[in-house]
Formats: structure tokens, sequence, C-alpha cells
């Protein structure tokens, strides 16, 4: 289960933050103000904090991250469906991911963040479908299928 969980973690984490990094220049901010404010989250002051910020900012993405692969990783070792279908739960687990963020975790921090424009609605669930939940699951689903088939007698 480690190497799905690396692997799943790797993936989506660095394609779903290298989005928001162009999504952040496309707008004309600076990316290391973006991993300021995603630190901001669990660490407040975090947006002074220079480049000691960012850096919190891209381990608190990172374990935000690992934590979604965790679940869904968990989940596919007990569901066997999980790995046999994993553009069917791929999408759905990116649907659940963008509502968990999106209609607990940020507003509990930002309420003024709620209700969310139209645009951040479309790239956030951009991002949670075809960047963190197929990735998650496509990984998952290819090396748990392996790890089944290595254990099985020839």
């Amino acid at each position: 289960m480690l190497k799905p969980f690396l692997a799943g973690t790797l993936a989506a984490g660095t394609l779903d933050i290298l989005f928001a990094a162009i999504l952040t220049l496309a707008y004309g901010r600076a990316p290391a103000n973006m991993l300021r404010y995603v630190a901001s989250g669990p660490f407040p002051p975090a947006t002074e904090w220079g480049a000691a910020g960012a850096a919190l900012g891209l381990a608190v993405h990172f374990t935000l991250m690992a934590v979604m692969v965790a679940a869904y990783v968990f989940a596919a070792t007990r569901m066997p469906a999980l790995t046999a279908q994993p553009l069917k739960w791929g999408v759905i687990y990116g649907l659940v991911t963008y509502a968990l963020m999106n209609l607990v975790v940020v507003p509990m921090r930002w309420p003024a963040a709620f209700p969310p424009s139209a645009m951040s609605i479309a790239t956030q669930l951009f991002a949670h479908i075809v960047l963190v939940g197929l990735p998650i699951a496509w990984i998952t689903a290819s090396m748990l299928r392996s790890r089944v088939a290595a254990a099985l007698p020839a």
C-alpha cells in the first residue's frame, strides 16, 4: 500500500499545485504568495513568512494530498470496485474531494470565500476531478492490481 500512496501523492499533488501556480500566474500574481495563502489555512500568520511561508504552503498542500490519497488507497483495499473501475471512481472521488475542500474546509477558515464564483467552481472541479481524483484512482488501481496479480499462484 505504500507505493500507490507515495506515487498517488506525488502525481496528484504535483499536478494540482502546478495547475494552481499556472492559474496564479495567469491572474498576474506570484506563486509564492499563493503558497503562503495555502499555509495560512492552518497557520494564519504564514502570509508574512516569506520563503518559509511558501515552503510551508507546499508542505501543507502535499499533506492534504497525502490524506486524500491515503483515504482512497485504504478504501480501495477493501472495495474491489475502486480498482476495477478507476475512471468512474476517479471522477466520483474528484467530486468528493471538491465537496470536502470547497464546502467544508475552505469555508471553515475563510467564510467570505463562500459562495465561490462560477469560474472558481469550474477550475476547482477540473482540478479535483482531472488532476486529483483520476490520477489517484488510476495509480491506485494499477498498483494494487499488480500487487494482487503478483500474489496469485502461477
